[in-house]
């Protein structure tokens, strides 16, 4: 036990590494751009006064954004799906998997679970001990299920899911604009110092030159780290859009959710606007700023498989569910939340459904670790 404990936190303390790196980096920014580009070599008082202000509000937006990606927990399942003391001693002792699989249904019965796993099972992660909710996942990093889990990032050093996904977002948004604003104006002094006056007097360089001073250093490595960084984000943060259009996490873009009827990739998926209002709630003014007001609760979702009226979905449901699937297998029809009423309005409404698959994968410069262990 003690050396897992021991290793335990020193891949805690090592995870910061990523974090510590880009706080150098965006403390250094601060400083060249200030400092050595505003104050030392910009010589209108005028520009200094628009650099620094339109600086200072991407810089304060993309420091927000990052410090609540970073420090916002993980949402994780609510007590209602951990299984019961007696269910829990029942499960430990039985070693059949199937009369497993008949303790778990049995505590799921109540449960606004839609989905299992890809032989029908419900999903159960064995280190947290509960039933896992729809879209969730459980990280091997964190050490926890999360909910509606995008993956584990270590530029953060934190999940990304239902918790902070919108602050996530906001973090590759206001990266983006904080490079490009950098890159932009730092560019016609980049271009000015490969033409330096080797002089140290500003009054004896041409008014085009700029004398060779240390803010050469800072200048020239400003626009290129700058430039970097956007290149590197912008597909990053284009791919999440794409998925956010889509209603889908990155662990179900690689692998689609299986619904009663078979995988369904846009099985989440309501339609761009809602599935927009789904991450950054439908209260506009707080829509660009780190202020939580995604919709929902993380434990439910509606999907837009089933349409049209309640009472014929529900009769069609349980006609195809006697002739194709088990009956131990069928899940109860749930009342929508507040919130998910809101997105759906009276076009959809909830259908019993299937999926999980375990899965471990990369992308860019994220990872992310799920599955019952």
């Amino acid at each position: 036990m003690a050396p897992a404990h021991v290793l335990r936190c020193c891949q805690r303390v090592l995870g910061w590494i990523p974090v510590l790196f880009i706080t150098l980096v965006v403390c250094w920014s601060y400083y060249a751009y200030v400092l050595e580009l505003c104050i030392y070599t910009i010589r209108s008082d005028t520009e200094k006064v628009i650099y620094l202000v339109f600086f200072h509000i991407f810089f304060i937006l993309f420091v927000w954004s990052y410090w609540k990606t970073i420090f916002s927990c993980p949402a994780n399942p609510s007590k209602e799906f951990c299984l019961s003391k007696s269910d829990k001693e029942l499960y430990e002792k039985e070693e059949r998997q199937e009369y497993q699989q008949e303790i778990l249904r049995r505590a799921a019965k109540d449960l606004p679970i839609y989905t299992t796993t890809a032989t029908n099972a419900i999903r159960y992660c064995e280190r947290c001990q509960l039933i896992k909710p729809d879209r969730c996942h459980h990280c091997s990093t964190c050490d926890v299920c999360v909910l509606k889990m995008d993956h584990h990032c270590p530029w953060v050093n934190n999940c990304v899911g239902f918790s902070n996904y919108k602050f996530f977002l906001l973090f590759l948004m206001y990266s983006l604009l904080y490079c490009l604003f950098i890159a932009g104006t730092v560019l016609q002094y980049f271009i000015r110092f490969w033409t330096l006056c080797r002089s140290k007097s500003e009054e004896s360089c041409p008014q085009n030159e700029l004398p060779d001073t240390r803010a050469k250093f800072h200048v020239l490595f400003l626009f290129f780290v700058s430039a970097m960084f956007f290149i590197s984000i912008l597909s990053l943060f284009s791919y999440h859009c794409w998925l956010v259009g889509k209603n889908r996490s990155t662990i179900e873009a690689f692998r689609a959710p299986s619904f009663r009827t078979g995988p369904e990739k846009d099985g989440f998926s309501l339609g761009f606007g809602k599935n927009f209002c789904q991450v950054f709630g439908d209260e506009k003014k707080y829509w660009l700023l780190p202020i939580y007001s995604s919709l929902g609760d993380g434990c439910s979702f509606p999907t837009r498989l089933v349409l049209g009226d309640p009472e014929q979905n529900v009769s069609a449901i349980h006609s195809d569910s006697s002739k194709n699937a088990v009956p131990s297998q069928q899940f109860p029809a749930r009342p929508l939340s507040e919130s998910q009423n809101r997105l759906l309005g009276s076009d959809s409404q909830w259908a019993d459904s299937g999926d999980d698959h375990t899965q471990r994968g990369m992308w860019g410069g994220d990872s992310w670790n799920k599955g019952g262990l």
